[in-house]
């Protein structure tokens, strides 16, 4: 009985132990990488100014391009897949540099204020995940405590980045292997996350919120009408990601040196934007987002950011992918409702976060996402349109390193990275 009873002791006072270390590392971790996603928002709204200041800026892109690739040449990380490579160092213990962080910070950078149309998250979620994965190596961790590391720095990023705590905690845990969720890193990922959020808030980052006014009742006919939207998001999301993939095989085929290819595409991107004849679809396009929640988009709109987008992380610039499936899903979500009459903001949120959820797999999280930058009044609408997004579009994704574990369709296991 008594070895019994030091048993229990023994176990509950090591449990106790790895969760003082777990809160002590996550607060470590949110506060270093706090205070970079902080430093990373302030000099992308800089840039982001600068270039809305001075149009011109926008024909040295390709200048800007070949300075990105000889970053990459010049720290010897010119193999690098992003956010890729972040989450196929959790699962495939793939190894993750720190010399990540300062290459996709400067890079992004260079992207934004040049006129590159890229989001700022997966960005975030790269230097994020690299921070983490380096302070786990410093402290001696195991590999399986380094993936918590990682999981970890990435939370805090994006919570610092985006404002979005909930979401920022259970992203890295669902993104990485859709079907199993990583639990054990609940607890630190919730940590570093709020701790990120309380550093970038006390800095003055300004949460991105948005209200949806006049919330039609869910009533059956309003019911199907969202989840006629959730079905053709789905779609898009789809669509999304094979521009997205299929532009980069291209690039690759056709310009086999990465300075032509970043060379091409940033000439491409300038003669597009001199036929739109504006730059609503350079950098992230949070303004055109805010334009659809009051109800204005123009029909091609979503197109065209996906279009930009392809054609500007295809040919190798750096930045992120979320921001511009929020652009897409906002503005074919307000051209839904436009069409069908049927409130527009309410379907431009929506879209949002159902294109979201399509392309990254990851249901709770957009839902959690839905939730910080719209409130919870359109609650049954987002429910059910995340719900048919995720399940309709299939497994596609913006990431391959992203495993399938479990079928969407069935309680199989398949474990298959996405398309």
């Amino acid at each position: 009985m008594n070895e019994m009873m030091k048993h229990k002791i023994n176990h509950n006072l090591h449990r106790a132990i790895v969760s003082v270390k777990w809160v002590i590392f996550a607060v470590i971790v949110g506060g270093i990488v706090g205070l970079c996603g902080t430093a990373f928002y302030f000099a992308l709204s800089f840039v982001t100014v600068l270039r809305t200041q001075n149009a011109w800026l926008i024909f040295l892109l390709p200048a800007g391009g070949l300075a990105i690739v000889a970053l990459y040449r010049l720290l010897h990380n010119e193999n690098d897949t992003g956010t890729n490579l972040v989450l196929s160092a959790i699962h495939s213990n793939d190894e993750l540099p720190l010399r990540m962080a300062p290459l996709i910070f400067v890079s992004t950078l260079i992207t934004h204020l040049f006129g590159g149309s890229a989001g700022r998250e997966g960005a975030a979620l790269q230097m994020g995940g690299s921070i983490g994965n380096a302070l786990g190596k410093l402290f001696r961790f195991d590999e399986k405590d380094k993936h918590v590391m990682i999981m970890c720095g990435m939370s805090a990023a994006f919570s610092a980045l985006f404002g979005t705590p909930m979401a920022a905690a259970i992203l890295p845990m669902e993104i990485v292997s859709v079907g199993v969720m990583y639990y054990i890193a609940l607890v630190p990922c919730v940590i570093s996350s709020l701790v990120a959020h309380g550093i970038a808030y006390s800095f003055g980052v300004s949460n991105e919120l948005f209200t949806i006014g006049n919330i039609p009742a869910f009533r059956v006919m309003s019911a199907v009408k969202i989840s006629v939207l959730a079905v053709l998001c789905a779609l898009v999301s789809i669509l999304f990601c094979v521009l997205l993939h299929q532009s980069e095989e291209l690039y690759k085929r056709f310009f086999k040196n990465a300075y032509l290819r970043a060379f091409i595409g940033g000439c491409i991107i300038i003669v597009l934007t001199l036929l739109v004849g504006n730059q609503n679809y350079n950098g992230t396009g949070i303004n055109i987002i805010e334009q659809c929640i009051n109800g204005t988009v123009r029909p091609e709109a979503f197109l065209l950011k996906m279009i930009f987008t392809a054609l500007t992380l295809g040919a190798g610039y750096k930045g992120g992918e979320i921001v511009p499936s929020f652009f897409t899903g906002a503005a074919f979500g307000c051209l839904f409702g436009n069409l069908l009459g049927f409130s527009p903001t309410l379907c431009t949120a929506v879209g949002m976060t159902a294109v979201f959820c399509g392309v990254t797999n990851c249901p709770i999280t957009s839902l959690l996402i839905s939730f910080e930058l719209f409130g919870y009044d359109g609650m049954p609408y987002f429910l059910l349109a995340i719900a048919f997004s995720y399940m309709l579009s299939g497994y596609f994704g913006l990431y391959r390193s992203q495993k399938i574990v479990y079928s969407k369709y069935k309680t199989n296991y398949i474990n298959k990275t996405t398309h």
